[in-house]
């Protein structure tokens, strides 16, 4: 049984390479078919994998909670479109076209007609190997469909597909009795019960587009019937200009330089510099809410605070805190370059630290945090190789006294949790023989006694969360490897920092590094993962536990 598992694991692991082999090829090749004989590979490798995001991908039901997961990913109307354009940033921003962002990826797409769709890829390949995964997704479900509603002739619909059309093609408004029948009607589509069709129903629902599940479902179907019986293939173009410029970390120096430029503008560029990669409120909140908020919450512990900024109707609270900071030291650069990463630079020599939890009161220069938003994959890289770089200014060369790189983010758990917190103590890059073992600055016992799990060991930085398999994961997890989690970003970051320090020059190698992460899913647990929902409330503890532990060493740090 043994040998088993491990074959299957291999398996799997051969086909996650094969897949990223292919998509490069494809890349360089500059256009495929996704459903025709070019993406062949792609569909076979995805289907032999079969991730746990993506369920029931290898069954003759359609998966639902995939699909809830790879649209949230993609924009409005992707399901409409025949043909899909992969572009770099060519100007799209100026032209009359309206800007669409995913509700779960920050990406710039634009709806060119009716048939086509343009999305922009700035952060670099892991957004091309993420939108082309879950486009190969889609369309493998949209040729279920396509099966169940055509008949045997291939020229003729099923009763329910007529139906389903009728509505769509006329954008009918329903009754909830014509609301419930065509529900009923969709589930046997897509070989599911009336429950499960509900739920995905009510999933897709907005206020504007109340039936927006019904139209997914027939332009689904209806472009995988042209493909199939009228041989209108739908294609992914990569425009010239994207493949010229992808890896060439055009827009992670953009981004860079304007940081520094912003640094040497404010006078900060000579002093400590303490980088952490997080969100965009959690640092912020951890040392400005205290002193605003604190007549709105006598007597409530900080968590609390947190809990009330975290929840969706206090926008008012959180622009409070916001305007505050804006006037005590914290700079905000709004992302212009491409990289969809948000920079907050905060001066804490201008920071009340008396009424704050943290002494930044160092007999040397108090130090500068430079927090940025979250990377994406291979990006992190690009960003972080840019941003230790010297600094360039009337003909001189600054390298930035950088003291501390933090990181903190979510990962998938092999063993506990949504929620719980991983201490990695080395990154293995999947797919490779790399690996980055270092210092960890955090350490398990700085989290133990609150309440959460804490679990530390080595993590896997894998090519894409969408691809993973219980079988691979398993191996990691239960081999001599002692796997705690899998995430994105971590063996990036941490080849940028140590080819800075300990290659290039760049920045000092006695840098500190501290990583950690608290759980988003358990990918091992059925009905855990990614595609199962979001963290919720559950994600603000951990947060601010990582976060108010990196600020306290920050402090400390002589």
């Amino acid at each position: 049984m043994k040998n088993k598992g491990r074959s299957r694991a291999q398996e799997s692991s051969a086909a996650i390479e094969k897949m990223y082999i292919t998509m490069r090829h494809l890349f360089s090749r500059g256009f495929y078919k996704p459903m025709g004989i070019s993406g062949d590979s792609l569909r076979e490798s995805l289907l032999l994998l079969r991730p746990e995001i993506y369920g029931s991908i290898a069954e003759e039901k359609v998966e639902l909670n995939g699909l809830i997961y790879v649209l949230e990913r993609l924009p409005d109307g992707i399901e409409e479109c025949q043909f899909i354009n992969l572009t770099a940033d060519e100007g799209f921003s100026k032209s009359s076209f309206k800007v669409m962002i995913p509700p779960k990826r920050r990406r710039n797409c634009y709806r060119i007609d009716k048939n086509q769709m343009n999305i922009e890829i700035t952060r670099g390949r892991s957004d091309i190997y993420d939108i082309l995964t879950h486009l190969t997704f889609l369309f493998i479900e949209s040729h279920k469909i396509m099966r169940k509603v055509t008949s045997f002739d291939g020229k003729t619909s099923i009763r329910e597909w007529k139906i389903l059309e009728e509505i769509v093609l006329n954008n009918r408004t329903l009754s909830q009795e014509e609301r419930e029948i065509t529900i009923a009607h969709l589930g046997s589509i897509l070989g599911r019960t009336y429950e499960e069709t509900l739920d995905a129903y009510k999933a897709f629902t907005t206020k504007a587009f109340p039936d927006r599940f019904l139209h997914i479902i027939y332009w689904l179907g209806y472009l995988a019937k042209r493909e199939v019986h009228h041989n209108e293939k739908r294609s992914i173009n990569f425009s010239t200009i994207l493949r010229e410029e992808i890896g060439h970390h055009i827009y992670g120096e953009i981004w860079a330089n304007n940081i520094k430029k912003t640094l040497a503008n404010h006078n900060l560029l000579t002093r400590p510099i303490h980088i952490i990669s997080a969100n965009m409120h959690s640092v912020m909140n951890s040392i400005y809410a205290p002193i605003v908020l604190a007549d709105e919450f006598k007597g409530s512990d900080n968590l609390s605070i947190y809990l009330k900024l975290s929840e969706p109707e206090n926008d008012a609270l959180r622009k409070k805190v916001e305007q505050f900071a804006a006037k005590n030291g914290m700079l905000f650069i709004k992302e212009p370059s491409g990289t969809q990463i948000d920079v907050q630079i905060i001066d804490t020599e201008k920071i009340d630290v008396s009424k704050t939890n943290y002494n930044f009161n160092q007999e040397k220069e108090k130090p500068v945090l430079v927090v940025m938003d979250y990377a994406f994959g291979e990006q992190a890289f690009e960003t972080m190789d840019e941003l230790l770089k010297p600094y360039y200014t009337d003909d001189k060369k600054v390298h930035l006294n950088v003291e501390s790189v933090s990181i903190m983010g979510k990962a998938g758990i092999l063993e506990g949790g949504k929620g719980d917190i991983m201490i990695p103590t080395a990154h293995i890059f999947e797919g490779t023989a790399d690996n980055y073992p270092f210092k960890n600055q955090l350490k398990k016992k700085h989290f133990e006694n609150q309440g959460l799990l804490v679990f530390e060991g080595p993590m896997v930085s894998v090519l894409g969360t969408s691809l993973q398999n219980k079988d691979i994961l398993k191996f990691f997890h239960y081999s001599t490897w002692n796997v705690i989690g899998i995430e994105m970003e971590g063996a990036h970051y941490q080849k940028a920092i140590q080819s800075a320090s300990k290659i290039r020059g760049n920045i000092s190698q006695k840098v500190k590094v501290r990583y950690a992460y608290y759980a988003s899913d358990n990918p091992l647990e059925t009905g855990s993962t990614l595609a199962s929902g979001g963290l919720g409330t559950t994600g603000v503890k951990p947060t601010y536990l990582i976060t108010e532990k990196i600020l306290e060493q920050i402090a400390e740090q002589k």
